[in-house]
């Protein structure tokens, strides 16, 4: 008698794979927006941020100083923020009003 040889074969069907690639793309659609939605919420965040430690700085600046008419050359060159903070803060577009930071929308 002769003994046929099953051959198992290894790997996945076409419908197998099929469900697994149906599974990632709905938990793609369903993170990608809430990742855009997150980084919208932390650039706000940052934002507020940001206008909290340039408005900071410039009531300390009039508390030891006494000066009027701060902006971001004098508050940097007393010390009172660094190079880096200036050009972020002016990247996120917040102004020096009347010694006050306020964030520019426009």
């Amino acid at each position: 008698m002769k003994k046929f040889l099953v051959r198992k074969h290894k790997g996945f069907t076409l419908l197998e794979m099929s469900v697994v690639l149906f599974i990632i793309s709905l938990l793609v659609l369903i993170i990608l927006p809430n990742l855009a939605s997150q980084r919208k919420h932390a650039t706000g965040v940052h934002r507020s941020a940001m206008t909290s430690v340039v408005q900071t700085q410039i009531d300390l600046y009039h508390d030891e100083i006494g000066d009027s008419n701060v902006d971001y050359k004098t508050l940097q060159n007393a010390d009172y923020l660094t190079a880096d903070q200036v050009a972020k803060a002016e990247k996120e577009n917040i102004k020096i009003v009347n010694d006050k930071a306020i964030e520019d929308h426009g």
